[in-house]
């Protein structure tokens, strides 16, 4: 007697634990299917001496918000990270805005923010030195725009940021690439190729 109630309550465990895993599995499954179409690894600019790897594909904002756009993506983004082995890394924050209008007036947010950069760095960084570039638009879905941000103290190394910031509908991509260097290092002609292909990839 003792020994079938054991057993039966070892099902029932067992199956709660199945049927929780079950709608754990789902809402996960759910909630990817939700997210904006992602960058492979492959797509961002070749590193000379290592291939890129990717992180999930995961809700909410990176851990430490994209240089230059701290404080203005929303908590409701997604992203995916990536890096090398080297000193390169890239990060992707896709959001979903509530109508094509409100995504017009986050991406021009984005850009003014990027823009602002290298000054607002600079009144920050006593003894640094800061500049950026406009590198254009993007002929592709209802746009892209492209930046470069060069900074650097003293005694340490110089850091460039590029960044591609595009919209489809109502979804808004922007993605930032980084690594040690100035703009003179900034591969500049992969990278409109790199956020050509995020935003043709949002899957609005």
């Amino acid at each position: 007697m003792f020994r079938r109630t054991d057993t039966a309550a070892t099902l029932a465990t067992a199956l709660v634990a199945a049927a929780a895993a079950l709608v754990l599995t789902a809402s996960t499954s759910a909630a990817a299917a939700t997210a904006p179409g992602f960058l492979a690894g492959a797509d961002l600019p070749p590193h000379p001496t290592s291939p890129w790897y990717a992180g999930a594909v995961t809700k909410g904002l990176p851990e430490s918000p994209p240089f230059c756009l701290d404080g203005v993506l929303p908590a409701g983004s997604w992203h995916r990270a990536f890096g090398t082995e080297y000193d390169t890394g890239a990060v992707q924050v896709s959001v979903r805005s509530a109508s094509p209008a409100a995504a017009a007036k986050l991406a021009g947010t984005l850009e003014r923010k990027v823009a602002a950069c290298a000054a607002d760095w600079l009144r920050t960084t006593p003894g640094g030195t800061a500049s950026w570039r406009d590198y254009g638009t993007l002929a592709v879905e209802e746009g892209a725009h492209l930046y470069g941000v060069h900074t650097s103290i003293p005694e340490s190394e110089p850091g460039v940021h590029l960044f591609g910031i595009g919209r489809d509908g109502s979804t808004v991509t922007v993605v930032q690439w980084g690594q040690m260097g100035d703009l003179s290092h900034a591969p500049v002609a992969d990278f409109r190729k790199t956020t050509t292909k995020a935003v043709n990839k949002l899957n609005p």
